[in-house]
């Protein structure tokens, strides 16, 4: 039996103590193969409640000093502080030999998250993002109907995450970092963006070649709430709306095919799909004559606990997964840059009038550097 796999939490604020901490004690509890054994955070009250919560961890002022007196006793850290310190923590934690875990989005801006993603191939550690979402059984049920062929192939989606506020932080340390630029680096759209466009990524098969996009602050931060934005892909189009303004919190997803369609809102599901023609051949849905089957069910997500914890173990086994097959900069990783790449061309679209502007796509992520590093370091498909 494999030694647990010890880790080191950076940044101990909301998600982190509802979210992956208590995820981690779940695993120790139950598979032993994980171990918290140190945490830094810059808040003294943060501090002091991660004392509490979690005995027996060494705990640091910051990132620097953590990684120095735990030299040789880590194999990852869990990046958790606001997006604006992900890249430095992230390549300190690198310096030190350490496998990545890193809260989306994976940096502010695409040079970041391109030497990130370099400095990780380098290494030859692992830097995964945490795209939880993925990982929600409502969204594992997606999944299987598209790859059972319920709808055919995707050709639209669209994708709607609505708050009526923006997610506050702990009240020990800036409980409203999200509308503070120099923390985020943006708003709605750089702390949901990451999520709307990997599953974007996912549905319909294939990366975005351009965006237009709106973005408005219609509170007085630096930071917009509300923001919308259509793609265009090789196999599509995608739409979608992302607000802090809205009456209730909820998501809302459409996925279209060419033999039905499937709709979420929160836990609920409905798949459409279109039935054979009398005499057993396919049906033709644009037949005037054309019937649908209409599978609805529940599938229990939590989505309105914003801590997702119930969705980190399924995450944290990929992240494991990729440690062992010395997947340092695998898909997760690739696809975590462009959506880096899309937020940031979606703000420069907004600030142009909403003009479409084209994205590299996954070659742009570091040129044939990176391409090749990763071909050489890399283990397993």
């Amino acid at each position: 039996m494999k030694p647990p796999l010890r880790g080191a939490i950076i940044g101990y604020g909301f998600i982190m103590e509802k979210g992956h901490a208590a995820g981690y004690a779940q695993r120790a509890r139950d598979g032993r193969d994980v171990e918290i054994v140190a945490l830094a955070d810059i808040s003294e009250k943060r501090r002091a409640v991660a004392r509490a919560h979690l005995p027996g961890v060494r705990i640091y002022e910051d990132h620097a000093a953590l990684l120095a007196a735990e030299q040789g006793k880590l194999d990852f850290v869990d990046i958790a502080v606001p997006p604006a310190d992900h890249a430095p923590v992230a390549h300190a934690a690198l310096d030190h030999g350490l496998h990545v875990l890193c809260e989306k989005p994976l940096a502010t801006s695409i040079d970041e998250a391109r030497s990130m993603l370099r400095h990780a191939a380098e290494a030859g550690r692992v830097i995964y993002p945490c795209h939880n979402y993925k990982h929600a059984p409502v969204i594992k049920t997606v999944r299987s109907a598209i790859d059972a062929g319920k709808v055919g192939k995707v050709h639209l989606v669209t994708l709607q995450t609505f708050r009526n506020t923006h997610a506050r932080g702990v009240s020990e340390w800036r409980p409203n970092w999200r509308r503070e630029r120099k923390f985020s680096g943006g708003g709605i759209a750089m702390d949901h963006g990451s999520h709307t466009f990997y599953l974007a990524f996912e549905w319909l098969k294939s990366y975005p070649t351009s965006i237009s996009a709106r973005a408005t602050a219609m509170a007085p931060f630096d930071t917009e709430d509300d923001f919308s934005c259509s793609l265009k892909f090789p196999t599509g189009v995608a739409s979608a709306h992302l607000s802090w303004t809205a009456g209730v919190r909820k998501v809302i997803y459409t996925i279209h095919g060419d033999r039905g369609a499937i709709r979420v809102e929160d836990d609920a599901i409905e798949i459409a799909s279109l039935l054979p023609s009398v005499d057993g051949k396919r049906g033709d849905a644009e037949s005037a004559g054309a019937k649908w089957s209409f599978d609805r069910k529940e599938i229990s997500s939590d989505w309105m606990d914003s801590s997702h914890v119930t969705w980190f173990n399924s995450l944290f086994d990929d992240f494991k997964g990729a440690i062992d097959r010395g997947d340092f900069v695998g898909k997760e990783a690739r696809e975590a840059f462009l959506c880096v790449q899309l937020i940031a061309t979606a703000y420069a679209s907004a600030r142009e009038g909403c003009r479409e502007l084209p994205l590299g796509g996954p070659s742009s992520i570091a040129g044939h550097d990176l391409s090749d590093m990763i071909e050489r370091r890399t283990v397993g498909p």
